[in-house]
């Protein structure tokens, strides 16, 4: 029951991100709501959970984007992993957890993206990345994550009764 309710989030997140998100975006950045996601749901389930989530997300994300297929599924997947690691070392019910974690989540994952872009071979301005792609996504970001988050943790309340 609870994979069939996290894989419909995880379906609704990607719908919405790949259709309504982007008639929102500003010079061509929109949030990424299935990252914030993953983080929410790493820092309150755990690292074995953070994986899992970040896998699905990011196959779910490389699917629908068309690009280079295993980015999003590899950098979602380390985010989740890394984030995990500190489920027990936070406090799940403060207000600046999501927002420290979704400016930490968002560079870590840009540089994970663009880590495996070198490893490819694609030659990536990490200046002109980081300043025209990931802090503007990561405003953006920002800006729904507080909400994103107190909605993961209700969820996790919710299917764990």
């Amino acid at each position: 029951m609870n994979v069939l309710i996290w894989g419909s989030v995880l379906l609704i997140t990607i719908i919405i991100q790949s259709t309504l998100i982007p008639l929102i975006s500003i010079r061509g950045i929109y949030p990424d709501v299935l990252l914030i996601i993953v983080v929410s749901y790493a820092l309150l389930s755990g690292k074995e959970n953070g994986v899992g989530m970040g896998f699905f997300a990011g196959l779910l994300q490389d699917l629908a984007s068309g690009g280079i297929f295993g980015i999003g599924t590899l950098s979602k997947l380390t985010t989740g992993y890394l984030f995990g690691l500190a489920e027990r070392k936070v406090f799940k019910e403060h207000v600046l957890l999501p927002i420290l974690a979704t400016i930490v989540a968002t560079i870590f994952n840009g540089l994970v993206g663009m880590l495996l872009l070198l490893i490819f071979g694609y030659k990536v301005d990490l200046i002109a990345a980081l300043t025209q792609n990931i802090m503007p996504l990561m405003g953006y970001n920002l800006i729904v994550a507080v909400p994103i988050h107190h909605a993961v943790y209700r969820l996790i309340k919710f299917t764990a009764e």
